[in-house]
C-alpha cells in the first residue's frame, strides 16, 4: 500500500512547489509556512480486475439476485454506461467499461438474452465520436454494436425517446430514456472518480431529459451543497437520491455497477508529477525541464494535442454490483480510502495549479468558462466538512486561461462568454435572465442533437457550479492568464504568483495563512 496523503508545512529547505498551468507546469517558491497538501499514492491494483467483475457480478450487494439470475431469453436488456467525461485523463486500454460490458454481454449470450442495447449516458453532454466509444468498449463490443444500431446515445431533447415516470415529493419532474426504462433490466456501468460520481446520479442524471436536470443543476442547489463530494451536506446528491428512489418505485429495475481506480494518473515520462519535489532524483528533475522548456516552444495547439493523447496507467481498486444504494456506500468508501486526506483548519489564501483536462474539455479546449468551473467548481469542492479556504479568503488559479473555444463542441459557450458574461457574472441573474433563451434555442437543440455540441444550456451549468464558491470567496486571481478573458470571468489577472500574493493580501489582510493543493492526482482534504 502507498504512503498515505500529508500536509506539509512549508520551510527554508523546501523545494518550489509544482503548479499546474494548462499545457505546462511552473516550479514556485511557497512562503515559509504555507502549507502544501499532497495526495496519497496509488493504492496497489486488483491483481485480476476480470475476476473481480464477474465475483461481483455473481455475488451482488443489497436485494439483487445474482445477474444471471436476473437474464432470460425474450427479455429487454440495456446496458448504460459513463461518457467521455470520466475518467480524467482517459485510461489505457483496455477501459474498465470494456472490461465490465464484455462480462456483461458473456452473460447475457450464456442466457439466450438476444434484444440488447448500449447507451452512452450523455446527459446534456456532446456526443462522443467513434473513436472515443471504440476505446470505451473496445473493438469487439463497438464492431458488433455500432453498426447494427444497436448503441445509442442518450437524447435528452428526444420527446419520443423519453418517459415522465412522475415527481417527487419536491416536486422534481423525474424523465429519463424510455428504452432503459422500458427495459426488463436496465445495467449501468459506472466508473467512480470522485465521491460525487455514481449511485442514483447515475441514471437520474446521465439518463435524463432537460426538464428533470433543471430540478438540481440550478443555482440554489450548487449555493447548497456543501460540497459536491460531502454527500450528506450536498444538495444535487439529494436531489438525484429522491429521483433515482422514484425511478425505482416506478418499477425501473437497476443492476449498477461501479468501479473505482486508483490515482496512478501519469504515464513514465510525466512521473515526476507523481511524486513529491524534494523525492524527485536527478532523473525526476531532468525530465521536469526537459518537458517544460520543450512545452514553453511548443505551440499552444500542439502542445493541448499531446496533452489529449496521453492516457493514464490507473490501476482498479474496486468492482461492485447489485441495488444501486447499497453499491454506491461501497464504492464511495473505496474512494475515500484513496483520496481522502485529514488537513487541520481553513486557510486565509488557497493556490491551485489547473491542469489541461476537465470533464468537458476531452479531445478539445479548456475555455475560460471551463477553467472557472474546473477551478471553482471541482478543485474548490474537493473537500468534506469545511473548505479549505475561510469564508471570505482568496482563490488563487494558475492557468493561461486562452480566450479560445472548440466551435464544435462548444458553440453555446461562444455566445455564453460573448454576450452572458459581458452583461452580468452573478449566477442568480443569469439563471433568471438568460438561461431559458439558451436552453430551448432551436439552433443549440440541433446542434447537441445532431452533431458534437454541449447542450446550449451546459455553460449555465458550468457557471453555477461555481456558485457555492463565488458566494463564499472574497476573491479570485488568476495567475499567467489572458488579462481580458480573465476579467471578462469577473476575476483579477496577475502576472505572477507572488504579484497575486501581493494582491490577495488587500483582500485577506497581511502575513495570510496559505495553502497549497497539490492536484492532480486527485485528493479529497477531509477539513476540521
Amino acid at each position: 500500500m502507498g504512503r498515505p496523503g500529508f500536509v506539509l508545512e512549508v520551510d527554508r529547505s523546501t523545494p518550489p512547489t509544482l503548479f499546474f498551468h494548462g499545457e505546462g507546469f511552473r516550479l514556485e517558491p511557497l512562503p515559509v509556512g504555507s502549507r502544501v497538501v499532497y495526495p496519497a499514492e496509488p493504492l496497489e491494483p486488483i491483481e485480476d480486475p476480470d475476476d473481480a467483475i464477474r465475483h461481483a457480478l455473481l455475488h451482488p450487494l443489497g436485494d439483487r439476485e445474482p445477474l444471471p439470475a436476473l437474464l432470460f431469453p425474450g427479455m429487454k436488456l440495456t446496458i448504460a454506461f459513463d461518457d467521455i467525461s470520466l475518467p480524467l485523463p482517459p485510461m489505457r486500454a483496455p477501459d474498465v467499461r470494456q472490461r465490465v460490458i464484455e462480462a456483461v454481454l458473456d452473460l447475457a449470450a450464456e442466457a439466450a438474452v438476444d434484444d440488447v442495447v448500449l447507451i452512452a449516458a450523455l446527459a446534456l453532454h456532446r456526443r462522443m465520436h467513434d473513436h472515443e466509444l471504440r476505446h470505451a468498449l473496445g473493438a469487439r463490443v463497438f464492431d458488433a454494436f455500432e453498426p447494427n444500431g444497436l448503441l445509442l446515445q442518450h437524447d435528452a431533447e428526444d420527446p419520443a425517446n423519453l418517459v415522465h415516470l412522475g415527481h417527487t415529493d419536491q416536486g422534481e419532474d423525474v424523465e429519463i430514456n424510455r428504452r432503459a426504462a422500458e427495459s426488463d433490466l436496465l445495467v449501468y456501468v459506472n466508473i467512480n472518480l470522485v465521491a460525487m460520481d455514481g449511485g442514483h446520479k447515475s441514471v437520474a442524471t446521465g439518463l435524463a431529459s432537460y426538464r428533470s436536470l433543471r430540478h438540481h443543476h440550478n443555482v440554489q442547489t450548487m449555493q447548497h451543497s456543501r460540497s459536491f463530494m460531502d454527500q450528506e451536506r450536498s444538495e444535487l446528491h439529494s436531489s438525484n437520491w429522491r429521483m433515482g428512489r422514484l425511478i425505482a418505485a416506478s418499477g425501473v429495475k437497476v443492476f449498477q455497477i461501479e468501479t473505482t481506480l486508483n490515482n496512478d494518473t501519469f504515464p513514465k515520462p510525466f512521473a515526476f508529477l507523481q511524486k513529491r519535489e524534494w523525492e524527485w532524483s536527478a532523473r525526476d528533475r531532468a525530465s521536469y525541464f526537459a518537458a517544460a522548456k520543450a512545452l514553453d516552444r511548443t505551440p499552444p495547439r500542439i502542445a493541448r494535442s499531446l496533452f489529449q493523447t496521453q492516457r493514464a496507467p490507473y490501476g482498479i481498486t474496486g468492482v461492485h454490483a447489485g441495488e444501486v444504494e447499497a453499491v454506491h456506500a461501497a464504492t464511495t468508501a473505496n474512494v475515500y480510502r484513496q483520496q481522502l486526506v485529514p488537513v487541520e483548519g481553513q486557510t486565509d489564501v488557497l493556490t491551485m495549479g489547473l491542469p489541461y483536462i476537465c470533464p468537458y474539455n476531452v479531445n478539445s479546449i479548456m475555455n475560460p468558462i471551463l477553467v472557472m468551473c474546473l477551478g471553482l467548481g471541482y478543485f474548490f469542492n474537493l473537500y468534506r466538512g469545511k473548505p479549505l479556504v475561510r469564508q471570505g479568503g482568496v482563490l488563487i488559479m494558475s492557468h493561461p486561461t486562452p480566450w479560445e473555444f472548440h466551435p464544435v463542441h462548444h458553440p453555446s459557450y461562444i455566445d455564453f462568454f460573448e454576450q452572458v458574461l459581458s452583461e452580468t457574472t452573478d449566477p442568480v441573474e443569469i439563471e433568471a435572465k438568460f438561461e431559458e433563451d439558451f436552453a430551448t434555442d432551436p439552433w443549440y437543440v440541433h446542434l447537441y442533437r445532431t452533431s458534437h455540441a454541449y447542450h446550449g444550456v451546459h455553460p449555465f451549468y458550468m457557471w453555477y457550479w461555481g456558485a457555492h464558491a463565488l458566494q463564499h470567496l472574497g476573491g479570485v486571481i488568476v495567475v499567467g492568464g489572458d488579462p481580458k478573458a480573465v476579467r471578462r470571468l469577473g476575476f483579477k489577472p496577475a502576472s505572477s504568483l507572488r504579484d497575486a500574493l501581493e494582491m490577495a493580501e488587500d483582500v485577506v489582510g497581511r502575513d495570510p495563512s496559505i495553502t497549497h493543493i497539490h492536484n492532480p492526482p486527485i485528493l479529497l482534504a477531509d477539513v476540521t
